[in-house]
């Protein structure tokens, strides 16, 4: 296992390496530039022209590109255009609030998700088959943009019983607790898709499981039928799933962005956002960095636990 760890992370660089690259591309070819957002009638085109030379704008892109990830390789991510903050700092700030989102929305998806696709495959054509069915697809279909405002108008306007956006309402001295209602509505948004999906997966990975051989040797043999889905069945089904849950990380990554915005999470995607509209390319790249980071070490760890899941499974 250990050599095919190794082997998994040098196989990653020239994927992160060209990642870079092409975010690179896509960031600094888009239309505009950080510049742009200094224009007012106090700046004169000349100050304008210096300040794209400091910023090293005027450089070749492939300079430019170069330039930047020498600096990566000493840990520098270099300095917001907007705020001359730090990147690294900004984003040591957001990162805690994204992963409090993400990791909530991960467990509630899957707390709630795999009972019910469990379910729904031994309980095939029943009233909750159907009930979970309709759910999952409704869970799927429904843009987090939409499901976010309607959860606002529904538990914050009408009802009064969740706040509109934030992570604390000012001045509040509740804590966790205060956290923990800013909480909710965005948790359960992200993780609405999440688990109509994986309930999905998991009724047809079961379903395919169910009519196995062994598992009617395992009833003849008089095993309870707890024990015959629990532990024979559910854990054969498990590879499909873990494939699901490593993809899941790529996905959450995309609909935090959008979450994040809509109820003023201060997390990486909020700063995703802020970071497009002033054309802060450092901080975008780091984001970008990061979040392929993240993908890669998912699927790496959806590898491992194949083997986990599996026994017969090995990586020489």
């Amino acid at each position: 296992m250990f050599p095919y760890i190794i082997r998994r992370l040098l196989i990653a660089i020239p994927v992160l390496l060209g990642v870079t690259v092409f975010s690179f591309l896509i960031v600094n070819l888009a239309p505009g530039n950080p510049v742009e957002m200094f224009v007012n009638p106090d700046i004169s085109q000349a100050d304008i022209e210096l300040k794209k030379e400091a910023l090293g704008l005027n450089d070749p892109i492939y300079v430019q590109y170069f330039r930047w990830l020498g600096n990566l390789v000493q840990g520098d991510f270099g300095f917001s255009y907007s705020t001359y903050e730090p990147v690294l700092s900004m984003v040591a700030q957001r990162i805690g609030p994204t992963l409090l989102l993400m990791g909530t929305a991960l467990i509630v998806a899957y707390l709630f998700a795999i009972p019910i696709g469990v379910l729904s495959a031994t309980r095939q054509y029943s009233w909750l088959d159907y009930l979970s069915t309709s759910a999952s697809f409704l869970g799927i279909s429904i843009p987090h943009f939409f499901l976010g405002l309607g959860f606002i108008y529904i538990f914050a306007v009408q009802l009064h019983v969740l706040p509109t956006g934030g992570m604390n309402t000012l001045g509040s001295d509740e804590g966790f607790a205060d956290t923990f209602k800013h909480l909710i509505l965005p948790a359960l948004v992200l993780a609405a898709g999440i688990a109509g999906r994986m309930v999905r997966y998991v009724r047809s990975s079961m379903l395919d499981i169910l009519g196995q051989d062994y598992l009617r040797t395992a009833r003849s043999k008089g095993l309870r039928e707890f024990f015959v889905i629990n532990k024979h069945a559910f854990r054969n089904a498990l590879i499909p799933i873990i494939t699901v849950i490593g993809i899941d990380v790529s996905v959450l990554i995309g609909g935090a962005v959008v979450t994040e915005q809509i109820f003023q999470w201060p997390g990486l995607g909020q700063l995703t956002i802020q970071s497009i509209g002033s054309r802060d390319y450092p901080t975008l790249m780091a984001i970008n960095f990061l979040a392929a980071i993240a993908v890669l070490t998912s699927n790496l760890l959806a590898d491992i636990f194949y083997s986990v899941a599996d026994p017969r499974i090995k990586y020489d």
